[in-house]
């Protein structure tokens, strides 16, 4: 692997908190626990959308991650998935797929090699083949530029509020002086040289429970089989605005392109409802299985303009952990019915 010098450029509802809590209050001594009580975030899904548009503006398009491109493919679950999670996809069967990649921001006409692109997304959709849906959204960054909801919309406010024109420092800049960890995560985004050699993180964690009723706290990473290769600012600069989008496609053409998903395991100490801040690397991960993506879809803006990741979606086996992950569950309805 190669890694370039990268460029920095309604409140929940309360059966699912509650739920959330629970899951906190059913782990064993030997799993990782909280630092704190939860408490639901004052920001609702609908000031959540509302805040991405002070930010980016309204297009009548995806709040966040507007511009992408959809992939198809498929899902081979691993031999080793099943002793830490008793999910029906994770059972054998090779299973249908569909995955977009995306950059970060709300603009649709946003060049791919301009700042707000990243962190870029990888979100997924399998069809299991009862018919249930299993959604997973990832960026290409570990961790995440706020702890909670309600930080991330005082950042969006801020963002809406730094347009041309606005004095030094301008709001954001403020809001990252005054949040270190907001202000590292800025400093130390990265710029793949394809949406195909990024390595996916995912930002919230999930309760995983086996068929023994054993479980444990994961976040998702998916590694590429292409290797990891970034950017430098010189190299980004003289990529075109379509780099990404034209690459993918030229290169799914030719070959497949495959990531391995696996499962952080968390350990006491570490941060379930922290989303800023990462698991140390010493932690074991657990291989879920192989992404394979194939081909383009036949109507590519007809299956993007209908398709929503519902991350938080409840399954057997698998949970969320993290008041974050459910509100973005919650906000992204709301998201698709305003592009429709």
């Amino acid at each position: 692997m190669t890694r370039n010098q990268p460029f920095r450029p309604a409140a929940l509802r309360p059966s699912i908190l509650a739920a959330i809590l629970g899951i906190f209050g059913t782990l064993g001594a030997s799993a990782a626990q909280p630092d704190s009580e939860l408490t639901p975030p004052k920001e609702s899904p609908l000031d959540m959308v509302n805040n991405l548009h002070t930010a980016f503006g309204e297009h009548h398009a995806r709040a966040v991650h507007t511009k992408g491109i959809m992939l198809v493919g498929s899902f081979t679950p691993s031999k080793e998935a099943h002793t830490i999670v008793s999910a029906p996809i994770f059972a054998g069967d090779t299973l249908p797929l569909v995955a977009r990649f995306s950059l970060f921001a709300g603009v649709p006409t946003l060049p791919d090699n301009a700042g707000p692109a990243s962190p870029s997304g990888f979100g997924f959709k399998i069809t299991a083949r009862d018919g249930n849906q299993y959604d997973v959204a990832a960026n290409n960054h570990n961790g995440f530029i706020t702890a909670t909801v309600d930080e991330f919309a005082v950042f969006l406010r801020a963002v809406g509020a730094s347009g041309p024109g606005v004095a030094h420092p301008t709001p954001a800049e403020q809001f990252l002086d005054a949040h270190p960890v907001s202000k590292a995560f800025a400093n130390s985004l990265t710029y793949p040289e394809s949406y195909a050699t990024a390595t996916f993180f995912g930002i919230n964690s999930f309760k995983f429970t086996n068929a023994k009723g054993e479980s444990t706290f994961v976040r998702y990473r998916f590694v590429p089989h292409a290797g990891e290769h970034y950017l430098g600012k010189d190299e980004l600069k003289a990529k075109g605005e379509n780099y990404l989008q034209d690459e993918i496609a030229s290169r799914v053409s030719k070959e497949p392109i495959v990531f391995d998903w696996y499962a952080q395991i968390a350990e006491k100490g570490d941060k379930i409802e922290d989303p800023s801040i990462p698991w140390p690397e010493t932690r074991k991960l657990v291989k879920l299985g192989t992404i394979t993506l194939t081909k383009l879809p036949d109507d590519p803006a007809t299956l993007d303009k209908r398709t929503v990741f519902i991350v938080a979606a409840p399954h057997p086996g698998i949970a969320p952990a993290d008041p974050m992950l459910v509100l973005r569950t919650n906000a992204y309805p709301i998201s698709l019915g305003q592009r429709q």
